[in-house]
């Protein structure tokens, strides 16, 4: 039997009869949220099929060059017929922005050609160097789905989310490439190698990486001839008739060196030349000779000294370019944590209509300082160097911009609109519920584009004194969590929530902290742990008068206890639970107290 896994105020438990089949017991987590409690039962979702996505390379750059031996390298590393059957690593490590996403796009587009990858390609940013990278469980979580694994089918273990991983590619006799982006260590990426078959992996790093035991490939900056011809063919990508390159070779030269030969120098400079048909490359040069020096922090250290090539001099160049509105949006854009960002949120962010909100990022597209967003349509993504840029940027002018109240602004909206979410997702037929969204896929839709963004907000309010935030932002995702199975984000927000609640000696937060992480702790069966922080969520509803939360909270202690056999002790908290519910009138939590204690009563046979 199988049920629609809502949360109630109380847990749930369905069971057979001695006299017909055995059911499967379905527990039903009772989980606090801001505002009033609600509760539901149903019975959960049977695994749907998923879909396969097993084509993610992205696009390849225009004007692509000058790296005609990595290719040539890689390619024999992807070569099915180079390697008898052994997995191949190729770690590309390098300066921001020196063009390693790109190339291991490039060899991707070519081992496809080859056929070489029939059995799809992976694609995947692990955000190594954000405030919050990907972690090797939720990697896996997304590689899965790719592969067709149903969410409510993937394990919240992390061990057995690695072997269902390398389970699942055993099975796909055709090689798969799996091309896993912008690594910060070892960890991160040891978990997405596969165990057997003829898959690859190609890792884009700008650390080595040397314990992997991968082939390395070094990416540095371009030479000048590569430099020259890279902005040759972005122009006459845009129009091919485009000669400024050719009739201008000295100034190409100047361009290049002044980008100091970092390919994503080299395209923005493009992209304005493109923007501007009819403006010189010598003209070009002469400005940005002039911004050399600035924001000595974004430079590549060639080891020259003072003369060392910047990338920061066409960043500058680029933004003076921008009018105030845009300039104003980019030197905010940081201030949202998560690794993109939506359109709608863009227009928060700035506290604009929507539709000039979205003028504006499209201005800032066209000039190389964002770009769409590789997760989903309508979002954007800041190349990590940009960011860094637009961030100190935004520091300079913090108090024109009003930074502190942009960031509060933004936080209230992620709090406001996961509420309304969450509303969505515990509603029963005939609730009324928020306008935010349409319905219950939309409300989910949003949370799983937001998700990234939301747990790093939490991280940060936690960090910056916005305890409501941070107390209260995790307590209205539990239900998400559970839902789509995110028990390591559950656990990481519910343990920060409880943190603050404790340092701001808010004890109603506290008791409510207590509750859902003992729930997520004993969903992952960390049953001691469980148990310790459920007996605490009692006793400080006790000692608030909180009788409906403590309730609760006895019965998924009950819960927690049943989980290691305890089962004398589950009766005495059900017991205590169900006449607090016939204390309140609660019936509906007094049914279910009933239903969970002649469950437990079954186990010792009574």
């Amino acid at each position: 039997m199988t049920g629609d896994p809502t949360a109630g105020t109380h847990n749930t438990v369905s069971g057979g009869t001695q006299s017909g089949p055995v059911l499967q017991a379905q527990t039903i987590n009772a989980t606090f949220q801001m505002g009033a409690p609600s509760a539901s039962v149903g019975s959960a979702v049977p695994a749907s099929v998923a879909p396969v996505a097993r084509a993610q390379l992205p696009p390849p750059v225009a004007g692509f060059t000058g790296r005609d031996d990595e290719l040539a390298v890689l390619a024999r590393l992807l070569d099915p017929a180079g390697a008898g059957g052994a997995v191949v690593v190729s770690a590309v490590a390098g300066l921001a922005g020196v063009g390693k996403t790109a190339l291991a796009s490039q060899a991707g587009h070519a081992a496809t050609r080859s056929g070489w990858c029939s059995g799809g390609v992976l694609f995947i940013d692990l955000h190594g160097y954000d405030e919050s990278p990907v972690r090797p469980a939720q990697a896996l979580d997304s590689l899965l789905c790719a592969l067709g694994v149903p969410a409510e089918l993937i394990p919240a273990d992390d061990e057995e989310r690695t072997a269902l991983y390398r389970s699942v590619l055993a099975g796909i006799g055709d090689p798969v490439l799996i091309i896993a982006d912008n690594a910060s260590s070892e960890a991160q990426v040891r978990p997405l190698l596969p165990g057997t078959g003829p898959h690859r992996v190609v890792v884009t790093s700008r650390h080595s990486l040397g314990g992997l035991g991968a082939r390395m490939i070094d990416v540095t900056v371009l030479d000048e001839a590569a430099s020259v011809e890279l902005l040759d063919a972005a122009l006459r990508s845009a129009r091919p008739d485009d000669d400024r390159v050719t009739s201008d070779t000295e100034g190409a030269a100047r361009l290049a060196a002044y980008c100091g030969g970092l390919p994503l120098a080299l395209q923005i400079v493009a992209a304005m030349l493109r923007a501007e048909p009819g403006r010189r490359l010598a003209e070009l040069a002469d400005e940005l000779a002039s911004e050399r020096g600035r924001l000595a922090s974004l430079r590549y250290d060639d080891g020259s000294g003072a003369a060392e090539p910047s990338v920061a001099a066409a960043f500058e160049l680029s933004y003076r370019r921008l009018d105030e509105d845009r300039a104003r949006l980019l030197r905010l854009l940081p201030l949202n944590p998560g690794p993109d960002i939506a359109t709608t949120t863009a227009a928060v962010l700035a506290d604009l209509p929507l539709g000039q909100a979205r003028d504006l990022l499209a201005g800032l597209a066209r000039a190389h300082l964002i770009e769409a967003s590789a997760r989903a349509a309508d979002r954007w993504q800041t190349h990590d160097l940009v960011r860094l840029y637009a961030e100190r940027l935004g520091e300079a002018d913090a108090d024109a911009d009003s930074r502190e109240d942009v960031r509060d602004r933004l936080f209230d909206y992620y709090l406001r609109m996961a509420d309304a979410a969450n509303d969505h997702l515990r509603a029963l037929p005939g609730d009324s519920v928020p306008e935010q969204f349409t319905g219950r896929a939309d409300a989910l839709a949003w949370l799983d584009a937001e998700r990234p963004a939301l747990v790093a907000t939490i991280a940060v309010c936690s960090d910056t004194g916005r305890d409501q935030i941070a107390m209260g932002l995790p307590l209205v995702l539990g239900e998400y969590f559970d839902w789509r199975r995110r028990y390591d984000d559950w656990i990481l927000t519910t343990t920060m929530s409880l943190h603050t609640a404790r340092g701001s000696a808010d004890k109603t937060h506290e008791g409510r902290a207590l509750n859902n992480l003992g729930v997520a702790l004993r969903i992952v069966r960390r049953f001691d742990e469980a148990i310790a922080a459920l007996r605490d969520a009692v006793a400080i509803c006790r000692e608030m008068g909180d009788r409906h939360g403590e309730g609760m909270a006895l019965n998924n202690l009950a819960a927690a206890l049943a989980g290691v056999r305890r089962f004398d002790e589950a009766i005495a908290a059900h017991q205590e639970d169900l006449a607090i519910c016939r204390e309140m009138g609660d019936r509906h939590g007094e049914g279910m107290a009933l239903n969970n204690l002649g469950l437990a009563l079954r186990e010792v046979r009574r």
